[in-house]
């Protein structure tokens, strides 16, 4: 039975390839000035596409969390490959019909829905083959999604430069596909009770015990606990916050420090690498310093420079505020899925991840707008960044709020293993 047993680390480079394609959907804003040129159509109805875009990614993930537990991971990443690549494809066919609905449905919608299940199906079944090393194995694929929009957005210009926006999506849609498709193949659960090498399930062998999760949720019990909510709130303000930032990040920039706008330029490009690398740092770190650690943290470092964030007068300070700003949006992103298996088990955590990936559906809806809105209606960043820094000290009430649950869960297990040591 043993030699059966496919290779962890081919699983997770399988994983970084789905998230790969689907983490294009962040060079989104590559297309849109060319789209708006070409149609004259409002830079506004262009970007919406994007939102309607993320709206769906949370929306599928929420809804079709459980189609990924019941037909498992291969069945689900095939679903994924075939919703994004025609997606993408479909998108050319709007550009060439000049259909702006049909954009809005291809890329939107059915892409929207590739994204969701493409993004937790990965990452669910990583937890289940990485039980040693959560954070490290999440890290990995969510990275993926975080730097792929470096990757693409380059070739993104070449392509639309060469042979135009139609065709743009028409060859980038079929490579996707045959990426998502090929690597979604490789993906299964492990074997049933199975540990890595070197490990045990329990401690009488001598072998390094794998930590044992608080409980074995379904999705349907996880919602009905309170700690569900606060994980959901705390994403959610690491998302708004963060989105808001990124989507303002170069006028805000040019405004609040005098940055030029090819310096501004330049420092919206290395966001998208901090971000990256956030994902598989933190997420790494918190394999060593526990997840909710990392999370009181994340909120810890964040409500101190968003604080500081208007009194900074030197770009330099500015953009390595920036930068670990980024770095956090990121590993909230990474880390959950871990903190998700240590609350709730992973008898059913894709479908737990994609209930809870519906605050990133709101933030990215709630974040840019509500900006906006500040910003229009203060006349500057200021207003916003001072809201947002309040914002992330209810997020660190919360994270130590969750601690009183993981506390009280812990005794009970305790109390369990006692009983049945009595009763034995």
């Amino acid at each position: 039975m043993e030699q059966h047993v496919k290779n962890r680390w081919l699983i997770a480079l399988a994983a970084v390839g789905i998230h790969l394609s689907i983490g294009s959907v962040y060079a989104w804003s590559v297309f849109t000035k060319p789209i708006t040129k070409q149609f004259g159509w409002g830079l506004t109805d262009v970007q919406f596409t994007f939102s309607i875009a993320i709206l769906f990614l949370g929306l599928s993930a929420a809804f079709l969390g459980h189609y990924v537990e019941k037909h498992g991971p291969r069945k689900a990443g095939t679903l994924a490959s075939i919703f994004f690549g025609v997606g993408i494809v479909g998108s050319g066919l709007a550009i060439q019909l000049g259909s702006l609905p049909l954009l809005y449905l291809c890329y939107g919608v059915l892409g929207g829905i590739g994204l969701g299940v493409g993004y937790i199906t990965p990452v669910s079944t990583l937890v289940k083959w990485f039980p040693d090393r959560r954070g490290l194995a999440t890290g990995l694929a969510i990275m993926g999604f975080g730097f792929a929009s470096m990757i693409a957005s380059p070739i993104m210009n070449n392509l639309i430069e060469s042979v135009g926006i139609a065709n743009t999506f028409y060859i980038l849609g079929i490579i996707y596909f045959v990426v998502m498709f090929a690597s979604s193949q490789y993906l299964s659960p492990p074997p049933k009770d199975w540990v890595p090498a070197g490990f045990s399930a329990d401690a009488t062998d001598g072998k390094k015990q794998i930590k044992k999760d608080l409980c074995q949720l379904t999705a349907n019990e996880a919602i009905k606990t309170r700690r569900f909510y606060w994980l959901w709130l705390m994403l959610f303000i690491n998302v708004t916050c963060g989105i808001a930032v990124i989507s303002v990040a170069s006028p805000m920039a040019q405004e609040m420090v005098g940055m030029s706008v090819q310096t501004a330029a330049y420092m919206v490009g290395l966001n998208g690498l901090f971000n990256g690398a956030g994902r598989i740092g933190w997420a790494s770190f918190s394999d060593y310093i526990g997840r909710p650690n990392t999370y009181t943290a994340f909120f810890a470092i964040q409500m101190v420079l968003f604080f500081l964030l208007p009194n900074l007068t030197n770009p330099v300070m500015f953009m390595v505020a920036m930068f670990i700003i980024m770095t956090c949006y990121g590993g909230g992103f990474a880390s959950i899925p871990a903190y998700i298996g240590d609350l709730f088990g992973t008898k059913q955590l894709g479908a737990i991840h994609g209930y809870i990936l519906t605050a990133w559906a709101a933030a990215g809806l709630a974040g840019p707008i509500f900006a906006a809105w500040v910003r229009n209606t203060t006349q500057s960043y200021t207003g916003t960044l001072s809201i947002f820094a309040a914002m992330f000290v209810v997020a660190l009430v919360i994270s130590l709020i969750i601690r009183l649950d993981i506390k009280k869960l812990q005794e009970e297990a305790k109390r369990k293993e006692n009983s049945v040591e009595l009763a034995s």
